[in-house]
């Protein structure tokens, strides 16, 4: 078991497996400069890792990006990382373009559990959102369904102006589907504050448009899963949907999460710039017991609580770190 300086126990790692995307959401932007093969850490490099954080009490693991399906071993990794003991779940947050295509591979290397970034019902409007096509994250969706992989959460980045009057659409989407679906609160990292301030709409607006419309009850349980949001079942049916609310409803008193970055940095918070490499112990021979007092020197320097209100330009790219 491993406790922060605050309190919190830590038992949950996100791991960003590559910094390659094939989209350009309006809320992230992730085409720079992709870095070197050499520069990303090597799959041995992410189990071992996994290995040591399962040793000390991590539990839990999401694989990101970027979009973790441009990563060619991601099927072995999952398979490998399954075995490993201590390690109660894996699962894995894509864009769905190529959901349709490594689903099945996905689901018998011991996936269960997937989230599925999806900010427009429309094709046109999701084209202008992402750049990308809608019709392959949909043929995406309806196989992780068919393959039966549980739960499916859908992320929906709410915008005013651009997507805001989808947000019932959504909810009868996870009706009809029997899914959730995530609204998740525009974060201001490295955008425009004037440009971010025209396009924030805060969760509770969301919530209270849909508490008006639908039954929504309090729901807990292993469907929720490790993560900041609020669930609530709709009532009299399978769906459900969440709110993730990082500005107006700080969470950080109850973060239980540490974030590897593609290149081997190991950081405490999202919003902050702290991060410590383990890329280089990695490779320079570092034992297993060295390499995990870097991880609790990290967990050591894990923030209180974040810093989005003050305007501030980020080391890295959201992509480059994995949401």
């Amino acid at each position: 078991m491993v406790i922060d300086n605050y309190g919190r126990l830590i038992n949950y790692l996100r791991l960003s497996i590559t910094d390659h995307c094939n989209l350009s959401c309006l809320y992230c932007r992730p085409k720079i400069n992709k870095k070197a093969r050499c520069q990303i850490l090597r799959l041995e490099e992410i189990i071992r890792l996994v290995r040591l954080t399962a040793g000390m009490g991590i539990k839990h693991y999401r694989i990101t990006g970027g979009e973790p399906l441009f990563r060619r071993e991601v099927v072995y990794l999952v398979r490998e990382l399954n075995q490993i003991k201590g390690v109660e779940e894996i699962s894995m947050t894509t864009n769905g373009v190529r959901l349709a295509q490594f689903g099945r591979e996905l689901k018998e290397a011991g996936l269960r559990r997937i989230n599925i970034s999806l900010d427009s019902l429309r094709p046109d409007r999701y084209r202008q959102i992402t750049g990308g096509d809608f019709s392959r994250v949909w043929e995406g969706i309806d196989e992780a369904i068919n393959l039966g992989f549980s739960p499916i959460k859908i992320n929906m980045v709410p915008m005013k102006g651009i997507n805001e009057d989808e947000v019932e659409a959504f909810v009868r989407l996870a009706i009809e589907k029997g899914l959730g679906v995530r609204f998740i609160e525009f974060m201001p990292f490295n955008q425009d504050r004037a440009a971010w301030n025209k396009l924030h709409l805060p969760i509770g607006v969301v919530q209270d448009r849909l508490s008006r419309l639908f039954n929504l009850k309090p729901l807990n349980g292993s469907i929720t899963g490790n993560g900041p949001a609020e669930y609530y079942q709709i009532e009299g049916t399978a769906g459900f949907i969440g709110f993730i609310a990082p500005l107006s409803r700080g969470f950080c008193h109850r973060c239980n999460r540490l974030r590897l970055t593609p290149d081997g940095k190991l950081r405490p918070c999202l919003e902050r710039d702290i991060e410590i490499d383990l890329k280089s112990p990695l490779r320079n021979g570092y034992s297993d017991e060295e390499i995990k007092e870097l991880i609790r020197k990290t967990i050591r320097e894990k923030p209180h609580d974040h810093h989005f209100h003050e305007e501030r330009t980020y080391q890295r790219a959201m992509s480059a770190i994995g949401g």
